[in-house]
C-alpha cells in the first residue's frame, strides 16, 4: 500500500502512537508522518504508507491553520495547561477589555523570531528538548523565524481567549499563547489545540483511526496529490536514461525550482532545477527499460 492518510488525531495520543496503528492495519512497517501534534492536541495529522513516506518532506513547508485556546492568568513549565503551573496571576489586577486584547493578539500577526520551547521535540546534540526538560535542564535554543500570516475568530469567554491561526512550519502555538499573556501582562497558556488544516490537508475531510481500521483502501490518498504544486518535466528516451545514471540535464527555459519528473507517462521521482541544469533529488517508483 503506498498513499497517504489523512487522519484526525483525537486527544491523549501522540503522533508516533497513530504511526503505530497504521502500521498494523496496513501491515506496513514504512509508515511516517508530517507535522506532529501533541498529545492533548487535535486535528489534522497526514500519515505516510509505502513510497509515500518518501513525498513527507515536501509536505514540510505547508501552512498550517489552527484553532486555539488560551487561559489568561496562569503561566507552566510546558506552556500549556497540562504542564506544572510556575506563577498565577489575579485577573483582577489587570485591564483585560476585550478591545484591547484582540489588538494585542493581532499584533502577533507577521514574521518574527520565536524561541522554541523546551518542552518540544526538537533535537540539541543529539537529544530531544523535551527529555532534557524532563530531567530539569534547561538549555539556551536559538530562535527561528516564523511568519503569522492572520489571526482571526479572536472569542472571550470569563478567562478563556479562542482564535484561529494561519501560520508557517515551524510555528508553536503553546509558545504564541505564553507572548500574548506576556504582552497583555497578566500572563497565559494554551489550554486547547486544534489542527484544522495543513497544506491540502483539511480536518473536514479527515477520518478517525477506527474508520480506517474498518476499510483502509476507502480512505487511502494517491501519494502525488502532495505533488501537484511542482510542474511536470516529461523525458524522452535519450534523457531517461542519462537521468536515471544520474547525469545532470540542460534542459532550456525551466525556471529553478522542483519538479515532477515522468518516464514512460509514470511519475519516477523529483528533481531541482539551477540555471537550466536539471539535478535528481529523489527517487519515487523504479521503472524498467
Amino acid at each position: 500500500m503506498d498513499g497517504l492518510f489523512n487522519i484526525y488525531k483525537e486527544a491523549g495520543m501522540t503522533s508516533f502512537d497513530v504511526v503505530s496503528k497504521i502500521r498494523k492495519i496496513t501491515n506496513t512497517k514504512s509508515v511516517g508522518h508530517s507535522g506532529t501534534l501533541d498529545p492533548n492536541a487535535t486535528g489534522v495529522l497526514v500519515v505516510a504508507v509505502g513510497r509515500a513516506t518518501k513525498v513527507i518532506e515536501y509536505m514540510e513547508n505547508d501552512d498550517k491553520i489552527y484553532n486555539a485556546e488560551l487561559k489568561l492568568g496562569i503561566e507552566t513549565d510546558t506552556e500549556d495547561i497540562w504542564g506544572n503551573v510556575l506563577k498565577e496571576n489575579d485577573l483582577k489586577d489587570y485591564d483585560l477589555n476585550f478591545e484591547k486584547i484582540s489588538e494585542v493578539i493581532k499584533s502577533f500577526i507577521g514574521k518574527q523570531i520565536q524561541v522554541p520551547p523546551m518542552y518540544s521535540a526538537l533535537k540539541v546534540n543529539g537529544k530531544k528538548l523535551y527529555e532534557l526538560a524532563r530531567v530539569g535542564q534547561e538549555i539556551e535554543r536559538k530562535g527561528r523565524e516564523i511568519e503569522i500570516f492572520d489571526i482571526y475568530n479572536i472569542k472571550m469567554e470569563e478567562d478563556k481567549i479562542s482564535f484561529t491561526v494561519h501560520c508557517s512550519k515551524g510555528t508553536y502555538i503553546r509558545t504564541l499563547c505564553r507572548d500574548i499573556g506576556e504582552k497583555i501582562g497578566c500572563g497565559a497558556t494554551m489550554s486547547k489545540l486544534e489542527r484544522i488544516k495543513a497544506g491540502s490537508f483539511s480536518s473536514s475531510t479527515s477520518v478517525k483511526l477506527e474508520d480506517i481500521k474498518e476499510s483502509p483502501g476507502k480512505y487511502i490518498i494517491d501519494l502525488e496529490s502532495v505533488l501537484e504544486k511542482f510542474q511536470i518535466i516529461e523525458l524522452d528516451e535519450k534523457e531517461e536514461k542519462q537521468y536515471i545514471n544520474g547525469i545532470r540535464l540542460k534542459k532550456e527555459g525551466l525556471e529553478d525550482g522542483l519538479y515532477r519528473v515522468y518516464i514512460d507517462k509514470k511519475l519516477y521521482g523529483i528533481c531541482t532545477i539551477s540555471n537550466e541544469i536539471i539535478k535528481p533529488c529523489k527517487k519515487i517508483f523504479s521503472v524498467d527499460f
